[in-house]
């Protein structure tokens, strides 16, 4: 039996360049060279540094499984050492996405965002991963739905018999911390009636119907404390393509229609997510328009064959314009919804610490 083989990506935010804009070189060195020890160790196969704005993104390959002390302890150690040398270097945001100093064994729960998968190497194994910055979980809600469910989107589910099947999707409550199964295309409106609210709901994963794992994203909520805006979640995701899977294709053509998506601007904005070549992840318009960059690999016994930048092709230019038009709109909205997020989103910004200082000045009414 062949042996699993494990991919993780893991993304911490440890001190952005000009704001929260970019991320400084210094960072990406570190991480580059903290991984490469980890290979020589035997802990780590593979490595590729990735990032999204000011957001650090390690992609590892090994054989440990899910879940593993050794790796998320390689990727914490990492993230440490960046967040150091940011605060020599007086960065913006320093260390924001850590909930605590001490690594307690995993670094789910920690701050930074985790997305995991194990399986067996096909004889062709593409993988892709989707890494978002200035946006939330539920941004990955639209396109995995119309990657995994929209025959309009994928072909492969009208066309192919495998696909024809249809998949399963794990849906998460984020507030609640319970999940859902459904299988589609049977609870298609089931799904839509709880995906629709992407502020609560989560896909976390997706599934065929023989109990293969597709699709799994992060669902790390890094901060829910009233009053506190402390970085955005800046969600990662990694699918596997071809064959029994969607195509590549299918895969990145939810994109060409831009979706809005909440955590623009101070985490208090919606915003359409932009899809852009890994050189032009740097928001600085109102700290956006959100991104998503998407690298694909090929997988040679756990060894990363790439990437490819998937979003560096002229195709997404008028998703590109699109984004800027709805950003234009959106930006002249300011403070109103439905630019700004709704109230009830709105309690894990700073706006609570404002309506406070108000409470005693307001009176009864009498209509």
């Amino acid at each position: 039996m062949a042996k699993e083989v494990t991919i993780s990506v893991i993304k911490a935010d440890v001190g952005g360049l000009a704001g929260h804009s970019g991320i400084h070189p210094d960072l990406v060195d570190i991480a580059q060279t903290s991984l490469a020890e980890a290979v020589q160790e035997g802990v780590l196969v593979d490595y590729h540094i990735a990032w999204v704005g000011d957001d650090l993104q390690l992609i590892m390959t090994h054989t440990r499984g899910v879940d593993n002390v050794e790796v998320h302890q390689v990727a914490w150690n990492t993230f440490t050492k960046a967040a150091d040398r940011a605060s020599e270097l007086k960065l913006c945001g320093v260390g924001q996405d850590f909930l605590s100093t001490d690594f307690q064994g995993s670094i789910r729960g920690m701050g930074p965002s985790l997305a995991e998968m194990s399986f067996e190497e096909r004889k062709n194994e593409t993988v892709v991963i989707w890494m978002a910055d200035k946006t939330s979980p539920g941004g990955w809600n639209f396109p995995l739905y119309k990657a995994f469910a929209d025959p309009f989107n994928t072909i492969g589910l009208v066309i192919k018999p495998n696909l024809h099947e249809g998949f399963r999707f794990e849906v998460l409550d984020i507030r609640q911390n319970r999940h859902i199964w459904l299988t589609c295309p049977e609870d298609l409106y089931d799904l839509l009636a709880l995906i629709g609210t992407a502020g609560r709901f989560v896909v976390r994963s997706v599934w065929t119907r023989r109990g293969e794992l597709v699709a799994i994203s992060s669902t790390d909520l890094l901060n829910l404390e009233r009053g506190q805006h402390v970085g955005k979640e800046d969600p990662v995701c990694i699918l596997r393509a071809q064959s029994q899977f969607p195509a590549l294709g299918e895969l990145m053509e939810p994109f060409a229609a831009p979706h809005l998506v909440e955590g623009w601007e101070r985490g208090a904005h919606f915003g359409p997510l932009m899809p852009v070549a890994q050189r032009e992840s740097n928001p600085s318009r109102n700290d956006g328009p959100p991104r998503v960059v998407a690298l694909g690999f090929q997988l040679a016994e756990g060894r990363l064959v790439g990437p490819r930048d998937l979003f560096d092709d002229p195709a997404y230019d008028e998703a590109r314009a699109e984004c800027n038009r709805v950003a234009n709109y959106l930006r002249r909205l300011g403070p109103f919804e439905p630019g700004r997020l709704p109230l009830d989103a709105m309690t894990y910004t700073t706006l609570p610490l404002v309506m406070d200082a108000m409470e005693d000045r307001w009176e009864t009414f009498e209509s």
